[in-house]
Order: structure tokens, then sequence, then C-alpha cells
């Protein structure tokens, strides 16, 4: 074992006793997509202390479920925070979550994600105060999507490198070695000196809460398309660096349609991200704090 590797895995041990953690998960109107990922957590190595559901205006459908969930499931110990339906306001209702959070290290991923039994264990292994955790997808077909049974994702199926091939979903190289292919040791090494740009990923992340607080977290101005991207950026900007967790922290993306994707919006957020990365900046005015003018960047 290097000394990295030795350092990680001792942070690991000691933050996995030591640190709460919560996972929070964003959702909107997807009740069988929340219960397959909802049915995922529940086979994790390493349970967290708590699991936030970010509901950005659901219909009583999804409270429903979790109230079902929260009956069958009491060990996910699930919260549910909701406002009400103005549009794409992910990065509201993530906010919401993170400030409203008692956990010391917070977890993400999209409510149409089923996690590997090891992604949370690993997401905590590689907790460190001065860097957030990124991964990546898995993207499932349409009909690799509507095939999903819960007995395929309670029996570990669906992470399956032989089923994921039989639904076509295996596309390059690279998604077939996020289906883990290889010993642990050498997908770590592969992650650490892939040639890929170290970003926050909404749906494979996982940072320090007072860490993401000291950025004012997530720019609420931005919809579809790269608010995730300028947050990383400013992490990264606060001495905050993202450790990219490519193979060894493997999910699979459920397959929806993106009604609420605006070239529009998109086009502005590529002007914020630009900006962001440009000017250094660490602190958004439209953040968890509206209005302030700590960031002397702006």
């Amino acid at each position: 074992m290097t000394e990295s590797h030795l350092y990680e895995w001792e942070c690991g041990q000691l933050y996995a006793g030591a640190m709460k953690t919560e996972l929070i998960m964003s959702t909107y109107n997807a009740v069988r997509a929340l219960r397959l990922t909802l049915l995922s957590v529940t086979r994790q190595d390493v349970l967290p202390d708590s699991v936030c559901i970010a509901d950005d205006g659901s219909g009583p459908e999804t409270a429903e479920l979790i109230e079902e969930m929260r009956a069958a499931h009491p060990e996910l110990k699930l919260r549910h925070i909701w406002h009400e339906d103005r549009g794409f306001e992910k990065w509201k209702i993530l906010n919401n979550a993170v400030e409203s959070s008692e956990a010391e290290f917070l977890i993400f991923i999209d409510g149409d994600c089923l996690i590997h039994p090891g992604f949370l264990a690993r997401h905590i292994e590689l907790a460190r105060r001065d860097r957030y955790s990124c991964g990546s997808l898995i993207r499932l077909t349409a009909d690799a999507t509507a095939a999903v049974t819960e007995a395929d994702v309670l029996e570990g199926r669906v992470f399956d490198r032989q089923w994921l091939g039989d639904h076509g979903c295996i596309d390059r190289f690279t998604t077939w070695l996020k289906t883990s292919p290889w010993p642990r040791p050498v997908l770590d090494v592969m992650e650490r000196i892939w040639p890929v740009r170290r970003t926050w990923c909404g749906a494979n992340a996982s940072a320090y809460r007072d860490a993401m607080l000291a950025v004012n977290g997530f720019d609420e101005e931005m919809k579809y398309g790269g608010g995730d991207k300028e947050f990383g950026i400013r992490m990264r900007n606060s001495g905050v660096p993202g450790r990219h967790l490519r193979f060894t922290a493997p999910l699979v993306h459920l397959d929806h349609p993106r009604g609420y994707k605006n070239a529009e919006h998109i086009a502005f957020n590529r002007q914020k991200i630009s900006f962001a990365r440009s000017q250094h900046k660490t602190w958004t005015t439209t953040g968890l704090e509206k209005g302030s003018s700590r960031d002397r960047d702006q």
C-alpha cells in the first residue's frame, strides 16, 4: 500500500466511525425511479445516518412513496423536503437540503440513479476536508430502463457486466471500466492518472458540508445544464479540488425525457461557468445567502 493509499484508508476508517453522513437525492415526479433508487440504498454495505429526498415540487404520489418506504425500511431514516413546483429549481431545493442537514459529510445522487452496494462506502472512504469527490454514470438505454425490476436492483443484477451488456448499455471501453472489471487497487490508480477534468457531478458527488457552505452552496439562478459544473469550479477555486471516482463508485442512471432542457438556459449557464473559471470565483450571490457582497471577484 502506497503512502497516499494508506492515508486515504486511515482517513476513511477514522471518518466512517466519527462523522455523521447524509445521502441527498434530488427528485421530481419520478415515483418508479425513486423507488428503485431507494431500494438500491437499502443494499449498501455502509448506510448513511440519514437520507434526504430533495423534492423539486413533485405531486402527492412522491410523498406517498416516501411514507411507504419509511414504514418498510426504517433503517434508512428518511426525511423529505419539498417546495412548490416553479419549474426546474433543483439547485434551490438542494441548497435547502444542505442548509437543513445535520450531517458533516454529504453524498449526492439523483433520484433516478441506482447505486452499487459499495457506492457509499467508497465515498466515505475517500472523505477529506480539503477536496470533494466526483464520479460518473453508466447510462441505461430506454429499453434497459423499462426492463429493470425491483429484483434486479435488490439482487444486484443491474450492476452486472453481463446484464448491462445484454441490454446494450456498454457502449465504450470507459463504460466497461465503470463496471469494475479489475481489482480495486488497479482501478484506483487509473482514476488518479486518467486524463479527465475533475468536475462536480450532481448525480455522483460528495463533500463536507462546511466546504459547501464556504462557497455559499449552489447558484440558484442556474437551470438545467451546468449548475453542478459551476459549483465544482467554485469549490476548486476555494482550495477544495475534486478527486475522481470514475471507476470505483459505480451507479447506473435510468433513462428519462428532459422536457426542462432549454437552449437559452444552457447558454446562460455556459457564461456563468466561463466567468467562474476565468475570474477564480468562489462565492455566488444567488446561493444560500442572497445579495451578499462577500465575493470580491464580482
